[in-house]
């Protein structure tokens, strides 16, 4: 296993289990030197949104690191504003063309908007069928949301984007997921940097000698889930990729498991209906 790593998705696309997650990060110069590292390390799988506005400095930093377009896995999403039918179709529209692409590998609902979910989703299968995205998917939907969407969807979603972290497992919506062939990729899966300090991850991190960074994104992908860290900071991309040389132990999986406190640093999905 390494930091180029795939899994397949149930559509037959593969995925690079590690990606760099750009939430926050600023356009221009933040956005597109973070990209130009993580590229440079490695990573193949970057992360984005309309909402996040570096779409543009994305796809000049994939453009111009001269790796093959097809070799880099790039996901962005449609904002809430941007829901239903017509909107998401131009949404889709404008995302591939600041990300100066001919296609986007997976495209996500950001969140599921109420009253908009179903015409979002008949969008995107519209955008998937013309070949304008390899993927679809979701992102920060529920159980009670992805029940509601196989009600009317032709084409299940390859992932859902959530928070995901030891003090925030999500063990009932990632078996859930799993029994219906649907990936979960977590975002914020270092809490960002909030529980770095917790008894159990400082004993695992000189146990294992790594990063309680590094014993989080371990442990995501241990259970196998797509983990996309965020960090704008070099040595901080690097960090985050030297996840592939060791294997935290089934004890200590366990251990992590039972750091769950329903901690989260991101909005909470369960209030939408």
């Amino acid at each position: 296993m390494n930091i180029q790593q795939k899994i397949t998705l149930n559509n037959g696309v593969k995925i690079p289990i590690l990606g760099l997650g750009t939430y926050l990060m600023k356009p221009g110069d933040e956005t597109y030197n973070a990209c130009k590292w993580a590229l440079e390390v490695g990573y193949r799988h970057i992360d984005t949104a309309s909402f996040y506005r570096n779409e543009a400095d994305v796809g000049k930093a994939v453009k111009d690191s001269g790796i093959e377009r097809t070799e880099v896995f790039v996901t962005t999403k449609v904002w809430n504003d941007d829901q239903g039918y017509d909107k998401t179709l131009r949404a889709v529209e404008k995302s591939l063309k600041l990300l100066g692409f001919d296609y986007i590998d997976l495209v996500l609902v950001h969140w599921p908007v109420p009253g908009l979910r179903k015409e979002t989703w008949k969008a995107l299968e519209k955008v998937y069928d013309e070949g304008i995205c390899a993927s679809i998917g979701v992102s920060n939907y529920t159980i009670n949301h992805l029940q509601e969407l196989f009600n009317y969807a032709n084409v299940i979603p390859v992932v859902n984007q959530v928070e995901f972290s030891p003090f925030l497992y999500q063990k009932e919506l990632l078996e859930f997921c799993e029994s219906n062939n649907i990936k979960i990729e977590a975002y914020s899966p270092l809490a960002r940097g909030r529980k770095f300090d917790h008894p159990i991850l400082v004993e695992l991190s000189k146990k294992y000698g790594k990063t309680p960074a590094q014993i989080m994104i371990r442990w995501a992908i241990q259970l196998g889930t797509i983990v996309i860290p965020k960090s704008s900071k070099k040595e901080r991309i690097i960090e985050n990729s030297l996840v592939f040389d060791f294997e935290i132990s089934p004890e200590d999986m366990q251990k992590l498991s039972t750091l769950n406190e329903g901690y989260r640093v991101a909005w909470n999905p369960e209030t939408i209906e």
